[in-house]
């Protein structure tokens, strides 16, 4: 199933800027479907060689939904500001969002692993740790609760949408202004 983005205007098809925004941003929302009714989850996550790789405990809700291996989404959302208009029913929103769909896959590769940890330790966590991380920690890692080891997983987009909409600064609301 192709998804597409119904207001074209508002599509935005630039590669480089998708990647940098998919790069830039920190949270998005992994949605699944378990017997029947949805469930989405905001999760944190690295856009690491065209993936988006999130992890979490080797249990719970997430963990028993992915290993049904169904279709997901995963939305990254950044809302700029509220756009002004003379006309109350005109007043918009400026953001960034991008949409992926596929199937997120447990990385079972520790080399991989221990490559995409890193990736979000950096990203969220800048130079604390002195000492990357190795294949044999995440191997060996096992979380204080339940004796869980920590899990990778991999979402290769097979679609991806994009929308924005951009104005400059003076065009949102400002409430100092008023």
């Amino acid at each position: 199933m192709m998804h597409q983005v119904s207001y074209t205007k508002r599509n935005c098809t630039d590669q480089s800027k998708i990647e940098t925004f998919l790069s830039r941003e920190r949270t998005g929302v992994l949605a699944m479907v378990s017997d029947g009714l949805p469930y989405a989850v905001p999760v944190n996550y690295v856009w690491y060689n065209g993936s988006i790789y999130f992890h979490g405990m080797g249990s719970g809700k997430k963990v028993t939904i992915l290993s049904q291996k169904p279709p997901v989404s995963f939305t990254v959302y950044k809302e700029h500001g509220t756009v002004t208009d003379p006309v109350p029913c005109h007043a918009d929103t400026s953001y960034m969002s991008v949409m992926l769909f596929g199937t997120a896959e447990k990385v079972t590769d520790y080399e991989e692993a221990a490559t995409v940890l890193q990736e979000l330790l950096e990203k969220f966590m800048p130079k604390y740790y002195d000492h990357p991380l190795t294949s044999t920690l995440i191997e060996k890692y096992r979380s204080g609760m339940d004796g869980n080891g920590v899990l990778v997983y991999r979402l290769t987009p097979q679609e991806m949408t994009a929308k924005e909409n951009t104005v400059e600064t003076d065009q949102l609301f400002n409430p100092k202004a008023q």
